[in-house]
C-alpha cells in the first residue's frame, strides 16, 4: 500500500497553509497514495511558544474543519490523517487527531495524551490529557495506531496500540530546534527523535510512520527565540529500517507499506510471546522508590 506523509511549513495564515495541503493531497492521491498523513496542527502556526488567550478561537472552528476535511478525504478517496484543535466546550480543548475514512465519514479520533510544557511548547495551558486512551482506528485499509508528537517518546503506549491490534504507528509531530542550540546538541536531540521511534517499530514489528513540520516559526508575543522545526519525516518498515526519509525542506514522502512484513519479522523476533506479563506491575508506579 502506498503512503504519503506531507511535511509542510507554515504560509503565515490558515487560508494559504490549508491551500497548500490540498494541493499536496491531490498530488498524492495522483500517485496512488491510499493513506495520507499530516502533521501536527497543519492548519496554523505552531502557537504554543507562548501562553495565549486569543489563540483559543482557533478551536471555534473545529465543527467546521471536520467538515471540510471530510470533504477532502472523500474527493481524493484516501485515508486521512489530520490534527486539529478541538473544542469540547468551553474552557476545555484537545490536542486531536482525527482520522476521515476515503468516503470521508470519521473513521475515529484520537486525543493526544502525553502533553508537554517545557519552553516554546506549553501544550499543558492550551490541551487537556485525552480521556480516551489508547485506542486504534478501525479504517478501510486497517487498523492504525495514531498518536501525537509528546506521545512518540513513550515505549507504553505503542506498546499498548500494538497490543490492541494497531498494523502501524502513526505520528502527526511538531518538532524543532531553537537557533541557540549547539550543532552537536542538535545532532543528539535529532538522532534521539528519530531513534526512539525506529525501536517502536523493532519491539513491536510494525511500521512507524513520522509526519513533522518544517521551516522557522517566530513566537508571536516576542517571549521565546522561535522554533526552527527539522523536518525528517520519515518511514520505518517492521525492523525499524528506515525507507523513506525527507530532509529539512517541504516534501510530499512517498513509500510502499507491505502489511507482510510485519508478520515475517514477528515470526523471526516474538517479543510478545516472550513478554513477562506477570513481572510488569511496576510500570503502573511514578516510580520505584
Amino acid at each position: 500500500m502506498k503512503v504519503a506523509l506531507i511535511q509542510k511549513k507554515y504560509f503565515g495564515n490558515k487560508k494559504k497553509t490549508v491551500k497548500n495541503t490540498v494541493r499536496d493531497i491531490r498530488t498524492a492521491s495522483v500517485v496512488g497514495a491510499k493513506l495520507v498523513v499530516l502533521q501536527e496542527l497543519h492548519q496554523n502556526e505552531y502557537f504554543c511558544q507562548s501562553e495565549e488567550i486569543k489563540f483559543f478561537s482557533y478551536a471555534n472552528d473545529w465543527e467546521e474543519d471536520l467538515k471540510f476535511w471530510a470533504k477532502i478525504a472523500k474527493k481524493y478517496s484516501v485515508v486521512l490523517v489530520t490534527s486539529l484543535f478541538e473544542k469540547r466546550t468551553a474552557g476545555l480543548y484537545h490536542n486531536t487527531a482525527v482520522v476521515f475514512d476515503k468516503d470521508g465519514s470519521i473513521a475515529g479520533k484520537y486525543r493526544k495524551m502525553h502533553i508537554p510544557d517545557d519552553p516554546g511548547f506549553y501544550e499543558k495551558f492550551y490541551f487537556t490529557p485525552s480521556d480516551l486512551g489508547f485506542e486504534p482506528i478501525e479504517t478501510s485499509i486497517g487498523k492504525l495506531g495514531v498518536m501525537v508528537c509528546w506521545d512518540q517518546w513513550y515505549p507504553e503506549a505503542a506498546r499498548i496500540m500494538t497490543l490492541k491490534g494497531a498494523e502501524m504507528l502513526i505520528y502527526p509531530t511538531a518538532i524543532g530546534w531553537f537557533d541557540g542550540d549547539s550543532k552537536k546538541e542538535k545532532k543528539r536531540q535529532l538522532n534521539a527523535w528519530i531513534n526512539i521511534q525506529r525501536s517502536h517499530s523493532i519491539a513491536n514489528g510494525i511500521p512507524v510512520l513520522s509526519c513533522n513540520r518544517v521551516g522557522f516559526e517566530k513566537d508571536s508575543a516576542g517571549v521565546m527565540e522561535g522554533i526552527r522545526f527539522w523536518g525528517n519525516s520519515f518511514i520505518c518498515d517492521p525492523q525499524g529500517e528506515i525507507i523513506a526519509k525527507a530532509g529539512k525542506k517541504e516534501k510530499i514522502l512517498y513509500a510502499t507499506i507491505n502489511f507482510e512484513r510485519s508478520k515475517e519479522v514477528r515470526d523471526i523476533w516474538p517479543f510478545l510471546r516472550d513478554r513477562r506479563i506477570d513481572a510488569y506491575d511496576d510500570l503502573l508506579k511514578r516510580y520505584c522508590d
